[in-house]
C-alpha cells in the first residue's frame, strides 16, 4: 500500500499555520494590552498609586520599640524620663477616664485635651460716673457681703470613695478649710462616666479647665499635684 505522503504534507502544514496564527494571535494582543496600559498611566498616573496609611496614635499609645517603652500622648510623643507637669495631668486625665472600664461600668467619653481655653474677654468698661462723697460728719458704714448659696455636705453627690476624684477632692478640702474658697462651697464630684465635675455653690462645672475663677482653678490643680505625689510617685 503506498503512504500517502502528499496528504500527509499538506496536513502538516496546516496544523503548523494554524499554531503559528494562534501564537502571532497572543502575541499582537499582549503588545495591544501592554500598550493600553501603559497609556492609561500615562493619562492617569494616580489610578494605580498605592492608598498611604496614616498612622493614629490616638489619646493614648504605649509601644515597645527594640525593648524600650514609648509613650504618646494626643499624637506626640513625650519623653517618660522627664514629664512635665502638663504631661503628668493629662495622663491622670486619662486614668481617670478609663477607669470605669477596670470597674466594669459604661464606657465613657473621650477625655478631653488639658489645653486650657482663651481667657474670655474682658468687658468694656462702662462710663466712670463722678462719686459722691457723704458729709464728713455722717459716718460711711461698711455692706455686708451676702454669702453665696451652697450645697450642704449630705446633699452633695455621690462620689465612690476609692475613686481618684474622692482622692483628690479630699486634698482640696483640706487644702481650702478656712479659706474663702470653702466658704464659696468648692468641691469636686464623680460624673456618671468618671470625669470630674467641679462644684462652686451651686454652679456645676464638667471639668477643671471650665471653672472661670483662677485662684479655683489653682487651689484644685495643686490638690492634683499633691495627688500626684502621694499615689503616683516616680511616673
Amino acid at each position: 500500500m503506498e503512504i500517502p505522503w502528499a496528504h500527509i504534507i499538506w496536513l502538516v502544514v496546516a496544523i503548523s499555520v494554524y499554531l503559528f496564527g494562534i501564537w502571532e494571535g497572543r502575541r499582537h494582543g499582549y503588545k495591544r494590552r501592554k500598550a493600553e496600559e501603559e497609556k492609561e498611566l500615562r493619562e492617569n498616573p494616580l489610578a494605580t498609586a498605592k492608598p498611604v496609611t496614616v498612622d493614629d496614635p490616638g489619646l493614648l499609645r504605649i509601644r515597645n520599640e527594640n525593648g524600650n517603652l514609648t509613650l504618646d500622648l494626643d499624637g506626640t510623643r513625650v519623653d517618660t524620663s522627664a514629664l512635665s507637669a502638663e504631661h503628668r495631668k493629662r495622663l491622670v486625665e486619662l486614668l481617670t477616664v478609663i477607669r470605669p472600664w477596670l470597674e466594669g461600668r459604661a464606657t465613657p467619653a473621650a477625655a478631653p485635651s488639658i489645653t486650657s481655653p482663651p481667657p474670655p474677654s474682658s468687658p468694656r468698661p462702662a462710663s466712670v460716673q463722678p462719686a459722691v462723697h457723704p458729709p464728713p460728719s455722717t459716718p460711711l458704714s461698711q455692706p455686708v457681703a451676702a454669702k453665696s448659696p451652697v450645697i450642704a455636705i449630705e446633699d452633695r453627690p455621690s462620689t465612690p470613695a476609692n475613686s481618684i476624684v474622692a482622692q483628690i477632692d479630699s486634698i482640696l478640702q483640706t487644702r481650702i478649710t478656712g479659706t474663702s474658697i470653702e466658704e464659696r462651697g468648692v468641691f469636686l464630684a464623680q460624673s456618671p462616666d468618671g470625669g470630674v465635675m467641679v462644684y462652686v455653690g451651686l454652679k456645676k462645672y464638667m471639668g477643671v479647665d471650665e471653672v472661670p475663677d483662677e485662684e479655683i482653678k489653682s487651689a484644685i490643680r495643686d490638690a492634683i499635684t499633691e495627688w500626684e505625689k502621694k499615689y503616683t510617685p516616680g511616673l
